[in-house]
């Protein structure tokens, strides 16, 4: 069974990293010092799991008052492809909805922006580079 969980315990945000480190830092090519940041701390963060193995994760925070950042949204590699992403963007967006936010921005990798133009968010900015890594950033209107 597949379910999405907010992580509560150490064990929980171990696990939201662990995915995160295989998929950017060790897929992509990511510094571990660019991945794991200042705002691990206060970010809320999600994990998919797969019955006890966690094969996602995501995390959203607010950045300003009313606005959400959705980060670090990512699936292990073996489980692409099965609507995961959609799955875990949901409970994303359903958490900003009911702390009563208005917008979600997120910086997505510029092949994912299909991906997320599914979902209903903008493209804002010309193409910038992260970590190496061409995005663009894009936001989405929520209701509240």
């Amino acid at each position: 069974m597949v379910e999405v969980r907010i992580a509560r315990s150490e064990n929980e945000r171990d696990d939201a990293f662990n995915v995160r480190t295989k998929v950017f830092v060790e897929e992509q090519g990511v510094p571990l010092s660019l991945e794991i940041d200042e705002f691990d701390k206060s970010a809320q963060h999600f994990i998919v799991y797969e019955d006890t193995r966690p094969i996602g994760a995501g995390r959203i925070r607010e950045t300003d008052k009313g606005i959400a950042k959705v980060e670090r949204v990512c699936i292990l590699k073996e489980f692409r492809g099965q609507h995961l992403g959609f799955l875990i963007m949901k409970e994303l967006e359903k958490h900003a909805e009911s702390a009563g936010m208005k917008k979600i921005k997120l910086n997505a990798q510029s092949y994912a922006i299909p991906f997320y133009e599914k979902l209903g968010y903008m493209v804002n900015s010309p193409e910038f580079m992260d970590a190496d890594i061409p995005h663009r950033a894009m936001e989405k209107e929520i209701q509240s």
